[in-house]
Protein backbone atom coordinates (compact mmCIF):
# COMPACT_ATOMS: atom_id res chain seq x y z
CA UNK A 1 0.00 0.00 0.00
CA UNK A 2 1.32 3.45 -0.94
CA UNK A 3 0.50 6.03 1.72
CA UNK A 4 1.21 9.70 1.10
CA UNK A 5 0.90 12.30 3.85
CA UNK A 6 1.12 16.03 3.17
CA UNK A 7 2.37 17.75 6.32
CA UNK A 8 5.11 16.69 8.72
CA UNK A 9 3.88 17.98 12.06
CA UNK A 10 1.33 16.86 14.67
CA UNK A 11 -1.47 15.30 12.63
CA UNK A 12 0.69 14.08 9.77
CA UNK A 13 3.31 12.30 11.84
CA UNK A 14 0.78 10.92 14.33
CA UNK A 15 -0.88 9.29 11.33
CA UNK A 16 2.42 8.10 9.87
CA UNK A 17 3.46 6.42 13.11
CA UNK A 18 0.04 4.82 13.48
CA UNK A 19 0.31 3.40 9.96
CA UNK A 20 3.79 2.05 10.80
CA UNK A 21 2.37 0.30 13.87
CA UNK A 22 -0.77 -1.07 12.25
CA UNK A 23 0.25 -1.58 8.61
CA UNK A 24 2.34 -4.22 6.88
CA UNK A 25 6.03 -4.47 6.07
CA UNK A 26 5.25 -3.91 2.40
CA UNK A 27 3.64 -0.51 3.03
CA UNK A 28 5.47 2.53 1.73
CA UNK A 29 4.90 5.81 3.57
CA UNK A 30 5.91 9.14 2.01
CA UNK A 31 5.56 12.30 4.07
CA UNK A 32 5.88 15.65 2.35
CA UNK A 33 6.81 18.78 4.28
CA UNK A 34 7.20 22.28 2.85
CA UNK A 35 9.55 23.39 5.62
CA UNK A 36 12.73 22.02 7.14
CA UNK A 37 11.35 20.62 10.38
CA UNK A 38 9.19 17.70 11.42
CA UNK A 39 7.18 17.08 14.56
CA UNK A 40 7.79 20.03 16.85
CA UNK A 41 5.85 21.83 19.58
CA UNK A 42 4.80 25.16 18.11
CA UNK A 43 3.11 26.17 21.40
CA UNK A 44 6.52 26.38 23.07
CA UNK A 45 7.96 28.93 20.65
CA UNK A 46 6.96 32.17 22.48
CA UNK A 47 8.91 30.98 25.52
CA UNK A 48 12.15 30.92 23.52
CA UNK A 49 12.04 34.75 23.64
CA UNK A 50 12.44 34.88 27.42
CA UNK A 51 14.74 31.87 27.67
CA UNK A 52 12.20 29.74 29.55
CA UNK A 53 12.77 27.44 26.57
CA UNK A 54 16.46 27.73 25.81
CA UNK A 55 16.35 27.15 22.05
CA UNK A 56 13.99 26.37 19.19
CA UNK A 57 15.83 23.04 19.00
CA UNK A 58 14.25 22.11 22.32
CA UNK A 59 10.72 22.07 20.90
CA UNK A 60 11.59 19.43 18.25
CA UNK A 61 10.05 16.14 19.36
CA UNK A 62 11.75 14.02 16.71
CA UNK A 63 14.27 15.11 14.07
CA UNK A 64 13.46 14.16 10.50
CA UNK A 65 16.39 11.72 10.37
CA UNK A 66 14.78 9.64 13.12
CA UNK A 67 11.68 9.11 11.00
CA UNK A 68 13.86 8.11 8.06
CA UNK A 69 16.43 5.89 9.73
CA UNK A 70 14.59 4.42 12.70
CA UNK A 71 11.10 4.13 11.27
CA UNK A 72 11.75 3.73 7.55
CA UNK A 73 9.50 6.62 6.51
CA UNK A 74 10.33 8.41 3.27
CA UNK A 75 10.26 11.80 4.98
CA UNK A 76 10.87 14.65 2.57
CA UNK A 77 11.52 18.29 3.38
CA UNK A 78 11.42 21.44 1.24
CA UNK A 79 8.71 19.91 -0.95
CA UNK A 80 5.72 22.17 -1.60
CA UNK A 81 2.55 20.48 -2.84
CA UNK A 82 0.70 22.51 -5.47
CA UNK A 83 -1.97 20.05 -6.64
CA UNK A 84 -3.81 16.84 -5.83
CA UNK A 85 -5.34 14.83 -8.69
CA UNK A 86 -7.85 12.32 -7.28
CA UNK A 87 -8.49 10.78 -10.70
CA UNK A 88 -4.84 9.96 -11.34
CA UNK A 89 -4.30 9.52 -7.56
CA UNK A 90 -1.21 11.74 -7.63
CA UNK A 91 0.27 14.55 -5.56
CA UNK A 92 2.45 17.05 -7.40
CA UNK A 93 4.49 20.09 -6.52
CA UNK A 94 7.90 21.77 -6.47
CA UNK A 95 11.14 20.90 -4.70
CA UNK A 96 11.97 24.28 -3.20
CA UNK A 97 15.76 23.79 -3.23
CA UNK A 98 16.05 22.73 -6.86
CA UNK A 99 12.87 24.25 -8.30
CA UNK A 100 12.25 20.89 -9.94
CA UNK A 101 8.71 19.47 -10.15
CA UNK A 102 7.76 16.20 -8.47
CA UNK A 103 4.81 13.82 -8.71
CA UNK A 104 3.97 11.00 -6.31
CA UNK A 105 1.32 8.32 -6.71
CA UNK A 106 -0.78 7.23 -3.76
CA UNK A 107 -3.27 4.56 -2.81
CA UNK A 108 -4.39 6.54 0.23
CA UNK A 109 -3.67 10.19 0.92
CA UNK A 110 -3.78 12.28 4.11
CA UNK A 111 -3.85 16.07 3.96
CA UNK A 112 -2.42 17.49 7.20
CA UNK A 113 -1.08 20.83 6.04
CA UNK A 114 -1.98 22.88 9.12
CA UNK A 115 -2.49 26.63 9.13
CA UNK A 116 -0.54 29.82 8.40
CA UNK A 117 -0.75 33.25 10.02
CA UNK A 118 -3.11 35.74 8.45
CA UNK A 119 -1.02 38.67 7.15
CA UNK A 120 -3.17 41.47 5.71
CA UNK A 121 -1.91 43.36 2.70
CA UNK A 122 -1.07 46.44 4.74
CA UNK A 123 1.31 48.99 3.26
CA UNK A 124 4.75 48.47 4.78
CA UNK A 125 4.07 44.90 5.93
CA UNK A 126 7.35 43.83 4.28
CA UNK A 127 9.53 46.30 6.21
CA UNK A 128 12.42 44.87 8.18
CA UNK A 129 11.48 44.28 11.81
CA UNK A 130 7.94 43.05 11.14
CA UNK A 131 7.31 39.40 12.00
CA UNK A 132 4.72 36.78 12.75
CA UNK A 133 5.26 33.71 14.92
CA UNK A 134 4.12 30.27 13.84
CA UNK A 135 7.18 28.21 12.92
CA UNK A 136 10.74 27.61 14.08
CA UNK A 137 12.15 29.84 11.30
CA UNK A 138 9.71 32.62 12.34
CA UNK A 139 11.01 32.41 15.90
CA UNK A 140 14.64 32.28 14.85
CA UNK A 141 14.11 35.44 12.79
CA UNK A 142 12.57 37.23 15.77
CA UNK A 143 15.45 36.17 18.02
CA UNK A 144 18.03 37.29 15.44
CA UNK A 145 16.25 40.63 15.10
CA UNK A 146 16.16 41.11 18.87
CA UNK A 147 19.89 40.48 19.13
CA UNK A 148 20.88 42.55 16.10
CA UNK A 149 18.70 45.63 16.68
CA UNK A 150 18.00 45.57 20.43
CA UNK A 151 14.49 47.08 20.03
CA UNK A 152 13.16 48.98 23.03
CA UNK A 153 9.50 49.07 21.99
CA UNK A 154 7.75 46.04 20.52
CA UNK A 155 4.25 46.43 19.10
CA UNK A 156 2.12 43.30 18.96
CA UNK A 157 -0.92 43.33 16.70
CA UNK A 158 -3.48 40.80 17.93
CA UNK A 159 -4.54 39.86 21.45
CA UNK A 160 -5.15 36.11 21.12
CA UNK A 161 -3.14 33.20 22.51
CA UNK A 162 0.10 33.84 20.64
CA UNK A 163 -0.08 37.61 20.99
CA UNK A 164 -0.46 37.39 24.76
CA UNK A 165 2.28 34.81 25.15
CA UNK A 166 4.65 36.94 23.08
CA UNK A 167 3.69 40.01 25.11
CA UNK A 168 4.50 38.28 28.38
CA UNK A 169 7.82 36.96 27.16
CA UNK A 170 8.85 40.30 25.66
CA UNK A 171 8.15 41.96 29.02
CA UNK A 172 10.24 39.27 30.70
CA UNK A 173 13.29 40.50 28.75
CA UNK A 174 12.58 44.14 29.54
CA UNK A 175 10.90 45.40 26.37
CA UNK A 176 8.22 48.04 26.37
CA UNK A 177 5.25 46.17 24.92
CA UNK A 178 2.31 47.75 23.17
CA UNK A 179 -0.60 45.52 22.17
CA UNK A 180 -3.09 46.70 19.54
CA UNK A 181 -6.41 44.89 19.33
CA UNK A 182 -9.11 45.67 16.78
CA UNK A 183 -11.87 44.68 19.21
CA UNK A 184 -12.71 45.76 22.73
CA UNK A 185 -11.04 42.91 24.64
CA UNK A 186 -8.19 40.46 24.78
CA UNK A 187 -8.88 36.75 24.16
CA UNK A 188 -12.09 36.87 22.16
CA UNK A 189 -13.17 33.35 23.21
CA UNK A 190 -13.71 34.74 26.73
CA UNK A 191 -16.67 36.83 27.79
CA UNK A 192 -15.79 40.46 28.42
CA UNK A 193 -16.22 40.27 32.19
CA UNK A 194 -13.61 37.51 32.35
CA UNK A 195 -11.33 39.20 29.82
CA UNK A 196 -11.22 42.28 32.06
CA UNK A 197 -9.12 40.24 34.49
CA UNK A 198 -6.52 39.86 31.72
CA UNK A 199 -6.65 43.59 31.02
CA UNK A 200 -5.86 44.32 34.66
CA UNK A 201 -3.02 41.80 34.62
CA UNK A 202 -1.56 43.31 31.45
CA UNK A 203 -1.61 46.82 32.90
CA UNK A 204 -0.15 45.56 36.17
CA UNK A 205 2.87 44.28 34.23
CA UNK A 206 3.31 47.43 32.19
CA UNK A 207 1.76 46.43 28.88
CA UNK A 208 0.25 49.29 26.90
CA UNK A 209 -3.19 48.22 25.64
CA UNK A 210 -4.79 49.83 22.60
CA UNK A 211 -8.37 48.68 21.94
CA UNK A 212 -10.82 49.34 19.10
CA UNK A 213 -8.18 50.53 16.65
CA UNK A 214 -7.52 49.02 13.24
CA UNK A 215 -4.00 48.91 11.82
CA UNK A 216 -3.83 50.68 8.45
CA UNK A 217 -0.14 50.49 7.56
CA UNK A 218 3.47 50.50 8.77
CA UNK A 219 6.00 53.23 8.01
CA UNK A 220 9.78 53.41 8.07
CA UNK A 221 12.94 53.67 6.00
CA UNK A 222 13.70 50.02 5.25
CA UNK A 223 12.94 49.14 8.89
CA UNK A 224 9.63 49.65 10.68
CA UNK A 225 9.41 52.88 12.68
CA UNK A 226 5.69 53.51 13.04
CA UNK A 227 2.41 51.65 13.22
CA UNK A 228 -0.47 53.68 11.79
CA UNK A 229 -4.03 52.86 12.88
CA UNK A 230 -7.36 54.42 11.96
CA UNK A 231 -7.07 56.61 15.05
CA UNK A 232 -3.40 57.40 15.55
CA UNK A 233 0.24 56.53 15.02
CA UNK A 234 2.69 54.79 17.33
CA UNK A 235 6.46 54.67 17.24
CA UNK A 236 7.93 51.19 17.43
CA UNK A 237 11.23 49.38 16.96
CA UNK A 238 9.73 46.00 16.11
CA UNK A 239 6.26 44.67 15.27
CA UNK A 240 4.79 41.19 15.53
CA UNK A 241 1.51 40.47 13.76
CA UNK A 242 -0.56 37.53 15.01
CA UNK A 243 -4.21 38.26 14.27
CA UNK A 244 -5.34 34.75 13.36
CA UNK A 245 -4.65 31.79 11.13
CA UNK A 246 -5.99 30.30 7.91
CA UNK A 247 -5.93 26.68 6.72
CA UNK A 248 -3.21 25.75 4.22
CA UNK A 249 -5.64 24.47 1.60
CA UNK A 250 -5.25 26.85 -1.35
CA UNK A 251 -3.61 24.09 -3.41
CA UNK A 252 -6.86 22.10 -3.39
CA UNK A 253 -9.37 22.37 -6.22
CA UNK A 254 -12.56 23.66 -4.60
CA UNK A 255 -14.61 22.14 -7.43
CA UNK A 256 -13.41 18.77 -6.16
CA UNK A 257 -12.86 19.13 -2.40
CA UNK A 258 -15.49 20.39 0.04
CA UNK A 259 -14.17 23.23 2.21
CA UNK A 260 -16.00 25.39 4.74
CA UNK A 261 -16.18 29.19 4.63
CA UNK A 262 -12.82 29.48 6.40
CA UNK A 263 -11.11 27.16 3.95
CA UNK A 264 -10.95 24.17 6.31
CA UNK A 265 -11.46 20.73 4.77
CA UNK A 266 -14.81 19.15 5.60
CA UNK A 267 -14.41 15.59 6.88
CA UNK A 268 -16.61 12.94 8.44
CA UNK A 269 -16.09 11.23 11.81
CA UNK A 270 -13.52 8.93 10.20
CA UNK A 271 -11.36 11.74 8.82
CA UNK A 272 -12.55 10.96 5.30
CA UNK A 273 -13.02 13.86 2.87
CA UNK A 274 -15.69 13.87 0.19
CA UNK A 275 -13.05 12.40 -2.19
CA UNK A 276 -12.45 8.65 -2.14
CA UNK A 277 -9.18 7.49 -0.53
CA UNK A 278 -8.36 11.04 0.65
CA UNK A 279 -8.37 11.89 4.35
CA UNK A 280 -7.67 15.12 6.25
CA UNK A 281 -6.70 15.83 9.84
CA UNK A 282 -5.42 18.57 12.13
CA UNK A 283 -5.58 22.32 11.83
CA UNK A 284 -6.45 22.31 8.12
CA UNK A 285 -9.65 20.34 8.77
CA UNK A 286 -12.90 20.96 10.61
CA UNK A 287 -13.62 19.66 14.13
CA UNK A 288 -17.04 18.40 15.19
CA UNK A 289 -18.10 20.39 18.24
CA UNK A 290 -20.11 18.22 20.63
CA UNK A 291 -21.71 21.19 22.38
CA UNK A 292 -22.68 23.07 19.23
CA UNK A 293 -23.54 19.82 17.41
CA UNK A 294 -21.95 21.16 14.26
CA UNK A 295 -18.57 21.43 12.58
CA UNK A 296 -16.19 24.00 14.03
CA UNK A 297 -12.73 25.34 13.31
CA UNK A 298 -10.59 25.28 16.46
CA UNK A 299 -6.95 24.65 15.46
CA UNK A 300 -5.16 23.16 18.47
CA UNK A 301 -2.28 20.72 18.78
CA UNK A 302 -4.20 18.36 21.06
CA UNK A 303 -6.91 17.86 18.46
CA UNK A 304 -4.39 17.56 15.63
CA UNK A 305 -2.59 14.70 17.34
CA UNK A 306 -5.86 12.86 18.04
CA UNK A 307 -7.18 13.33 14.53
CA UNK A 308 -3.86 12.18 13.06
CA UNK A 309 -3.89 9.00 15.12
CA UNK A 310 -7.50 8.28 14.10
CA UNK A 311 -6.72 9.00 10.45
CA UNK A 312 -3.87 6.49 10.59
CA UNK A 313 -6.20 3.84 11.99
CA UNK A 314 -8.86 4.43 9.37
CA UNK A 315 -6.31 4.46 6.56
CA UNK A 316 -5.20 0.99 7.68
CA UNK A 317 -8.81 -0.24 7.64
CA UNK A 318 -9.32 -0.15 11.40
CA UNK A 319 -12.43 2.01 11.70
CA UNK A 320 -12.43 4.48 14.57
CA UNK A 321 -14.57 7.59 14.83
CA UNK A 322 -13.33 10.92 16.14
CA UNK A 323 -15.57 11.82 19.07
CA UNK A 324 -15.33 15.58 18.63
CA UNK A 325 -14.22 18.52 20.72
CA UNK A 326 -15.79 20.72 23.37
CA UNK A 327 -13.44 23.66 22.76
CA UNK A 328 -11.05 23.47 25.72
CA UNK A 329 -8.00 25.71 26.01
CA UNK A 330 -5.75 27.28 28.63
CA UNK A 331 -3.23 30.12 28.69
CA UNK A 332 -0.62 31.31 31.16
CA UNK A 333 -0.52 35.09 31.28
CA UNK A 334 1.94 36.39 33.86
CA UNK A 335 0.48 35.37 37.25
CA UNK A 336 -2.87 34.23 35.85
CA UNK A 337 -4.07 30.93 34.45
CA UNK A 338 -6.82 31.56 31.91
CA UNK A 339 -8.97 28.62 30.83
CA UNK A 340 -12.21 27.98 29.01
CA UNK A 341 -14.30 25.16 27.58
CA UNK A 342 -17.58 24.82 25.74
CA UNK A 343 -19.62 27.90 24.96
CA UNK A 344 -19.10 31.40 26.28
CA UNK A 345 -22.12 33.48 27.17
CA UNK A 346 -21.88 35.41 23.91
CA UNK A 347 -21.59 32.17 21.90
CA UNK A 348 -24.62 30.68 23.64
CA UNK A 349 -26.60 33.80 22.80
CA UNK A 350 -25.52 33.81 19.15
CA UNK A 351 -26.49 30.14 18.79
CA UNK A 352 -29.95 30.78 20.21
CA UNK A 353 -29.66 28.88 23.49
CA UNK A 354 -32.01 29.83 26.33
CA UNK A 355 -29.17 30.03 28.81
CA UNK A 356 -28.30 31.27 32.26
CA UNK A 357 -25.03 32.02 34.04
CA UNK A 358 -23.59 31.18 37.44
CA UNK A 359 -20.54 33.22 38.34
CA UNK A 360 -18.44 33.25 41.50
CA UNK A 361 -15.24 34.65 42.92
CA UNK A 362 -13.86 32.19 45.41
CA UNK A 363 -10.64 30.60 46.62
CA UNK A 364 -8.91 27.86 44.64
CA UNK A 365 -7.73 26.15 47.84
CA UNK A 366 -8.89 26.08 51.45
CA UNK A 367 -9.14 29.72 52.53
CA UNK A 368 -7.38 29.13 55.85
CA UNK A 369 -4.46 27.48 54.05
CA UNK A 370 -3.72 30.14 51.41
CA UNK A 371 -5.35 32.96 49.49
CA UNK A 372 -5.57 32.02 45.82
CA UNK A 373 -8.45 33.89 44.13
CA UNK A 374 -10.31 32.08 41.38
CA UNK A 375 -13.01 33.51 39.14
CA UNK A 376 -15.32 30.85 37.73
CA UNK A 377 -18.23 31.14 35.33
CA UNK A 378 -20.69 28.47 34.22
CA UNK A 379 -23.01 28.80 31.24
CA UNK A 380 -25.98 26.39 31.21
CA UNK A 381 -29.42 25.84 29.72
CA UNK A 382 -32.13 27.37 31.88
CA UNK A 383 -34.72 24.59 31.86
CA UNK A 384 -32.61 21.45 31.64
CA UNK A 385 -29.60 22.89 33.49
CA UNK A 386 -27.42 21.16 30.92
CA UNK A 387 -23.90 22.55 31.12
CA UNK A 388 -22.93 24.55 28.03
CA UNK A 389 -19.55 25.95 28.99
CA UNK A 390 -17.22 27.33 31.60
CA UNK A 391 -14.43 29.86 32.10
CA UNK A 392 -11.87 30.04 34.89
CA UNK A 393 -9.29 32.72 35.65
CA UNK A 394 -7.06 32.67 38.70
CA UNK A 395 -3.57 32.41 40.14
CA UNK A 396 -3.87 28.63 40.46
CA UNK A 397 -6.43 25.88 39.99
CA UNK A 398 -7.99 27.00 36.71
CA UNK A 399 -6.57 23.96 34.93
CA UNK A 400 -8.10 21.48 37.38
CA UNK A 401 -11.54 23.08 37.15
CA UNK A 402 -11.64 23.49 33.39
CA UNK A 403 -10.72 19.83 32.88
CA UNK A 404 -13.57 18.79 35.16
CA UNK A 405 -15.95 20.97 33.15
CA UNK A 406 -14.58 19.67 29.83
CA UNK A 407 -15.22 16.11 30.99
CA UNK A 408 -18.72 17.06 32.10
CA UNK A 409 -19.41 18.64 28.71
CA UNK A 410 -18.19 15.53 26.92
CA UNK A 411 -20.73 13.47 28.87
CA UNK A 412 -23.56 16.00 28.46
CA UNK A 413 -23.90 16.53 32.21
CA UNK A 414 -26.11 19.02 34.04
CA UNK A 415 -25.03 21.45 36.72
CA UNK A 416 -27.03 19.35 39.20
CA UNK A 417 -24.91 16.32 38.34
CA UNK A 418 -21.76 18.34 38.98
CA UNK A 419 -22.70 18.30 42.66
CA UNK A 420 -22.46 14.50 42.70
CA UNK A 421 -18.86 14.37 41.46
CA UNK A 422 -16.32 12.95 43.90
CA UNK A 423 -13.54 15.53 43.53
CA UNK A 424 -10.19 15.51 45.33
CA UNK A 425 -9.90 17.54 48.52
CA UNK A 426 -7.02 18.53 50.75
CA UNK A 427 -6.42 22.10 52.03
CA UNK A 428 -3.42 22.80 49.74
CA UNK A 429 -5.54 21.89 46.70
CA UNK A 430 -9.18 22.61 47.40
CA UNK A 431 -11.94 23.47 49.82
CA UNK A 432 -14.47 20.87 50.90
CA UNK A 433 -16.76 22.22 48.18
CA UNK A 434 -14.86 22.52 44.93
CA UNK A 435 -15.36 25.87 43.13
CA UNK A 436 -17.08 24.00 40.27
CA UNK A 437 -19.61 22.71 42.79
CA UNK A 438 -19.92 26.09 44.49
CA UNK A 439 -20.91 27.58 41.14
CA UNK A 440 -23.21 24.63 40.40
CA UNK A 441 -25.05 25.16 43.70
CA UNK A 442 -26.09 28.61 42.50
CA UNK A 443 -27.95 27.05 39.56
CA UNK A 444 -30.41 25.12 41.79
Amino acid sequence: MRYVIIGGDAAGMSAAMQIKREGTQDDHIVTIEKGDYYSYGQCGLPYVISGDVSSTDDVIAKPVEEFRQKHGIDARTRHEVTAVDPNAKTVSGIHLDTNEPFEIEYDKLLIATGVSPVLPNWDGIDLDGIHSMKTIPDTDQIMTDLQAHQPETVTIVGGGFIGLEIAENMREIGKHVRLIQAGSQLMNPLDYDMAELLHDEAKKHGIELIFNEFVQRFEGNDRVEKVITDQGEYSTDQAIVNIGVKPNTTFLNTDVFNLNDQGAIIIDDYMQTNVAHVYAAGDCAVDFNRVKQQNDFVPLGTTANKQGMIAGLNMTDQPKAFQGIVGTSILKFFDLDVARTGLSEKEAESLGFDYAVSQIKTNAVAGYYDKQPLHLKLVYEKDSRRLLGGQAVGTTGADKRIDVLATALYHNMTTVELLDLDLAYAPPYNGVWDPVQQAAKKTL
